[in-house]
């Protein structure tokens, strides 16, 4: 993967941002890919949890709003269990999802959604997946 970067791609205000959604600073990520090793869920993403941080170290918004990664997270922890510098990257990838949720934009529009697949999912599973995926 290549990221072009340059001075209208990066953004300093959105990694400070991000680092004061989360409480975390992405700045510490060593790119050792643990990260991506341990999560259960990296073959269902665009990119693996090291990917995202290495993007979000670079504040490269508009990349970070077009992937799917983030939204896959399952919030298992276990890149943060393992991470070397301590960094809780479930925060990041929740950090990331609020920061799209608040601009207005769900992943999921529940008033778009059938009777019938409503009826069909446990109600567990729509109050999570609503609170994970609206604004």
């Amino acid at each position: 993967m290549t990221l072009k970067m340059n001075a209208g791609t990066l953004s300093v205000e959105s990694i400070k941002k991000l680092n004061e959604l989360s409480g975390e600073n992405v700045k510490l990520c060593m790119q050792c890919a643990t990260c991506s090793g341990m999560c259960p869920m990296t073959e269902e993403m665009d990119y693996g949890p090291r990917r995202v941080m290495h993007m979000a170290q670079f504040g490269l918004q508009d990349k970070l709003a077009e992937i799917n990664t983030y939204w896959k997270c399952a919030s298992c922890h276990a890149c943060t269990v393992k991470c070397p510098r301590g960094i809780d990257i479930a925060k990041v990838m929740e950090a990331l999802r609020q920061q799209t949720l608040r601009t207005g934009k769900n992943k999921i529009e529940p008033s778009q959604m059938s009777a019938e697949t409503i009826a069909d999912l446990p109600q567990i599973a729509m109050v999570a997946g609503f609170r994970k995926l609206t604004s």
